[in-house]
Protein backbone atom coordinates (compact mmCIF):
# COMPACT_ATOMS: atom_id res chain seq x y z
CA UNK A 1 0.00 0.00 0.00
CA UNK A 2 1.73 3.56 -0.79
CA UNK A 3 2.22 5.93 1.67
CA UNK A 4 0.18 8.97 1.99
CA UNK A 5 2.09 11.88 0.65
CA UNK A 6 1.40 15.73 1.60
CA UNK A 7 2.37 19.08 -0.21
CA UNK A 8 4.82 20.82 1.36
CA UNK A 9 6.92 24.27 0.47
CA UNK A 10 10.58 25.40 1.73
CA UNK A 11 12.75 28.13 1.20
CA UNK A 12 16.47 27.66 1.51
CA UNK A 13 19.78 28.97 0.69
CA UNK A 14 20.60 28.19 -3.03
CA UNK A 15 23.35 26.95 -2.27
CA UNK A 16 21.34 23.70 -0.67
CA UNK A 17 21.14 22.89 -5.08
CA UNK A 18 24.63 21.55 -5.13
CA UNK A 19 23.93 18.80 -1.79
CA UNK A 20 20.46 18.18 -3.62
CA UNK A 21 22.40 17.16 -6.83
CA UNK A 22 25.73 15.70 -5.58
CA UNK A 23 24.41 13.68 -2.56
CA UNK A 24 20.67 13.66 -3.54
CA UNK A 25 19.62 14.91 -0.03
CA UNK A 26 19.60 18.42 2.01
CA UNK A 27 19.98 18.67 5.71
CA UNK A 28 20.26 21.08 8.41
CA UNK A 29 23.57 21.86 10.76
CA UNK A 30 23.35 23.50 13.84
CA UNK A 31 26.13 25.79 12.23
CA UNK A 32 24.09 26.97 9.41
CA UNK A 33 21.72 28.09 12.41
CA UNK A 34 24.15 30.10 14.17
CA UNK A 35 25.45 31.70 10.43
CA UNK A 36 21.72 32.62 10.16
CA UNK A 37 21.40 34.71 13.41
CA UNK A 38 24.62 36.34 14.10
CA UNK A 39 25.67 37.89 17.01
CA UNK A 40 22.08 36.67 18.75
CA UNK A 41 22.95 32.71 17.55
CA UNK A 42 23.25 31.26 21.03
CA UNK A 43 20.25 32.45 22.09
CA UNK A 44 18.23 31.40 19.46
CA UNK A 45 19.87 27.91 19.05
CA UNK A 46 19.41 26.76 22.58
CA UNK A 47 15.25 26.94 21.56
CA UNK A 48 16.23 25.06 18.26
CA UNK A 49 18.74 22.54 20.54
CA UNK A 50 15.29 22.21 22.29
CA UNK A 51 12.99 21.03 19.16
CA UNK A 52 15.36 18.73 17.67
CA UNK A 53 15.48 17.08 20.84
CA UNK A 54 11.77 17.12 21.21
CA UNK A 55 11.02 16.37 17.69
CA UNK A 56 13.26 13.75 17.24
CA UNK A 57 11.54 11.55 20.09
CA UNK A 58 8.11 12.04 17.92
CA UNK A 59 10.40 10.44 14.55
CA UNK A 60 13.92 9.75 15.27
CA UNK A 61 16.44 11.94 12.79
CA UNK A 62 19.43 10.74 10.94
CA UNK A 63 22.62 10.93 13.29
CA UNK A 64 24.17 13.76 10.62
CA UNK A 65 21.29 15.78 11.16
CA UNK A 66 21.59 18.56 14.02
CA UNK A 67 18.70 21.08 12.80
CA UNK A 68 15.57 21.18 11.79
CA UNK A 69 14.30 21.89 8.07
CA UNK A 70 11.29 23.91 8.56
CA UNK A 71 8.10 24.00 5.98
CA UNK A 72 4.98 25.40 4.83
CA UNK A 73 1.97 23.48 4.48
CA UNK A 74 0.49 25.70 1.59
CA UNK A 75 1.81 27.29 -1.05
CA UNK A 76 0.09 31.02 0.30
CA UNK A 77 2.04 30.62 3.60
CA UNK A 78 5.44 30.09 1.94
CA UNK A 79 8.01 32.85 2.02
CA UNK A 80 8.92 33.91 -1.70
CA UNK A 81 12.53 32.77 -3.52
CA UNK A 82 14.61 35.80 -2.89
CA UNK A 83 18.29 36.62 -4.04
CA UNK A 84 20.69 33.45 -2.92
CA UNK A 85 17.89 31.19 -2.13
CA UNK A 86 15.10 28.74 -3.96
CA UNK A 87 11.84 27.20 -2.94
CA UNK A 88 11.56 23.45 -2.77
CA UNK A 89 8.06 22.18 -3.60
CA UNK A 90 8.00 18.73 -2.09
CA UNK A 91 5.28 15.76 -2.21
CA UNK A 92 6.44 13.96 0.88
CA UNK A 93 5.72 11.21 2.76
CA UNK A 94 3.58 12.37 5.23
CA UNK A 95 5.16 9.55 7.76
CA UNK A 96 8.41 12.10 7.28
CA UNK A 97 6.94 15.46 8.64
CA UNK A 98 6.53 16.33 12.01
CA UNK A 99 3.61 19.29 12.49
CA UNK A 100 3.89 22.04 14.66
CA UNK A 101 2.03 25.02 15.62
CA UNK A 102 4.39 28.40 14.76
CA UNK A 103 2.84 30.46 16.85
CA UNK A 104 3.30 28.56 19.62
CA UNK A 105 7.05 28.37 18.98
CA UNK A 106 7.02 32.15 19.42
CA UNK A 107 6.81 31.46 22.83
CA UNK A 108 9.94 28.99 23.50
CA UNK A 109 12.06 31.33 21.16
CA UNK A 110 11.01 33.90 23.83
CA UNK A 111 11.96 31.70 26.87
CA UNK A 112 8.34 32.30 28.21
CA UNK A 113 5.27 29.70 29.29
CA UNK A 114 3.37 28.77 26.34
CA UNK A 115 -0.49 27.87 28.04
CA UNK A 116 -2.73 25.43 27.84
CA UNK A 117 -5.79 27.78 26.87
CA UNK A 118 -6.97 31.13 28.07
CA UNK A 119 -7.62 30.14 31.45
CA UNK A 120 -4.52 29.10 32.09
CA UNK A 121 -3.09 31.62 30.78
CA UNK A 122 -4.73 33.97 33.23
CA UNK A 123 -3.93 31.43 36.29
CA UNK A 124 0.16 31.52 35.35
CA UNK A 125 -0.09 35.29 35.23
CA UNK A 126 -2.00 35.33 38.83
CA UNK A 127 1.03 32.44 39.85
CA UNK A 128 3.98 35.31 38.40
CA UNK A 129 2.31 37.98 40.88
CA UNK A 130 2.24 35.96 43.44
CA UNK A 131 6.06 35.34 43.77
CA UNK A 132 6.75 38.53 42.57
CA UNK A 133 7.89 38.78 39.11
CA UNK A 134 7.05 40.64 36.21
CA UNK A 135 7.15 38.38 33.09
CA UNK A 136 8.64 34.86 33.34
CA UNK A 137 11.41 35.82 30.02
CA UNK A 138 13.19 37.38 33.07
CA UNK A 139 13.39 33.20 34.54
CA UNK A 140 16.28 32.79 31.67
CA UNK A 141 17.97 35.74 30.65
CA UNK A 142 16.77 38.52 33.39
CA UNK A 143 17.30 39.28 37.00
CA UNK A 144 16.01 35.73 38.13
CA UNK A 145 18.69 33.72 35.59
CA UNK A 146 19.48 30.96 37.55
CA UNK A 147 17.61 31.63 41.02
CA UNK A 148 14.36 29.84 40.04
CA UNK A 149 14.95 26.38 38.04
CA UNK A 150 11.25 25.23 39.32
CA UNK A 151 9.82 27.96 37.07
CA UNK A 152 12.31 27.29 34.40
CA UNK A 153 11.51 23.74 34.44
CA UNK A 154 7.61 24.91 34.54
CA UNK A 155 8.09 27.15 31.18
CA UNK A 156 9.83 24.28 29.56
CA UNK A 157 7.54 21.58 29.98
CA UNK A 158 4.94 23.47 28.91
CA UNK A 159 6.53 23.79 25.62
CA UNK A 160 5.83 20.56 24.52
CA UNK A 161 2.23 22.03 23.52
CA UNK A 162 3.78 23.59 19.78
CA UNK A 163 3.70 20.31 18.69
CA UNK A 164 -0.76 20.26 19.50
CA UNK A 165 -1.99 21.63 16.55
CA UNK A 166 -5.15 23.67 17.53
CA UNK A 167 -5.95 25.51 14.17
CA UNK A 168 -4.91 23.69 10.84
CA UNK A 169 -4.47 27.31 9.39
CA UNK A 170 -1.63 27.92 6.71
CA UNK A 171 -0.59 30.78 8.78
CA UNK A 172 -0.17 28.70 11.95
CA UNK A 173 1.08 25.77 11.08
CA UNK A 174 4.52 24.17 9.35
CA UNK A 175 5.64 21.13 8.89
CA UNK A 176 9.11 19.65 10.00
CA UNK A 177 11.73 17.35 8.13
CA UNK A 178 15.03 16.10 8.77
CA UNK A 179 15.94 15.91 5.51
CA UNK A 180 14.89 16.54 1.69
CA UNK A 181 15.64 13.73 -0.61
CA UNK A 182 15.68 14.57 -4.18
CA UNK A 183 12.91 12.08 -5.04
CA UNK A 184 10.81 14.52 -2.95
CA UNK A 185 11.64 18.04 -5.07
CA UNK A 186 8.35 18.56 -7.27
CA UNK A 187 9.92 21.67 -8.34
CA UNK A 188 12.30 24.03 -7.78
CA UNK A 189 11.51 28.05 -7.89
CA UNK A 190 13.85 30.54 -8.31
CA UNK A 191 14.16 34.06 -7.52
CA UNK A 192 11.34 36.35 -9.60
CA UNK A 193 9.03 33.33 -9.83
CA UNK A 194 5.98 32.95 -8.61
CA UNK A 195 5.17 29.88 -5.82
CA UNK A 196 2.74 27.47 -7.56
CA UNK A 197 -0.66 26.76 -5.84
CA UNK A 198 -1.72 22.98 -5.63
CA UNK A 199 -3.97 23.56 -8.29
CA UNK A 200 -0.82 24.56 -11.16
CA UNK A 201 1.07 21.19 -10.17
CA UNK A 202 -1.79 18.54 -10.80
Amino acid sequence: MAKKRVRLYTRQNDKTLYALEKKGRIINERMYVKLHFGPDADLFLESYDWFTKEASKRLPKPEDVTAPIWCSISAIGCLKATENTVVYVLEVPEDQVIYFDNLKWDHILNRIYLPKDKEDEKAYEEHLKKIGVKDGFSFFVGKYKGKYPEEERRIRDSWIRAFDIDNWSPFEVSGNLWEIKKEWVKRIVYPGESVPGDEELL
